[in-house]
């Protein structure tokens, strides 16, 4: 993948992963690992902000945060990094699972979403 080189979801595509409470990586499925572009083992234990692209503005992460610790279900859409410098869009639900887990699951998001929600993040901080 070359650098900065977009990797779109299948249609059925399912990532999923699972952090402890200080956002470390538990669990990650095969999807996510192949779509990021790394192994399982690179992963486990890393901070999840390891497929934090840089686009992504701090806000829409509070936003996401601050929701998931007051016990509510978050969803909206995401920008991630790949191992190689690429990147991918996703359509996140993120949820607290108990108080020592998070399980984010995430999936293709419509086009449409992708320049929407691109443009809206070039305005954000």
């Amino acid at each position: 993948m070359a650098l900065n080189q977009e990797t779109i979801l299948s249609d059925d595509a399912f990532l999923v992963s699972e952090t402890d409470a200080k956002g470390m990586i538990r669990f990650a499925n095969k999807e996510f690992c192949n779509i990021a572009e790394y192994s399982l083992e690179e992963l486990m234990g890393k901070n999840h902000n390891i497929v934090r692209h840089k686009d992504m503005p701090k806000a829409a992460f509070k936003d996401l945060w601050d929701t998931v610790k007051s016990g509510k279900v978050w969803q909206g859409y995401v920008k991630n990094g790949t191992k190689s410098g690429g990147f991918y869009w996703v359509f996140a639900t993120k949820n607290e699972k108990n108080e020592q887990c998070y399980l984010s699951c995430r999936r293709k998001p419509s086009r449409e979403d992708v320049l929407k929600y691109g443009d809206l993040y070039k305005t954000m901080q």
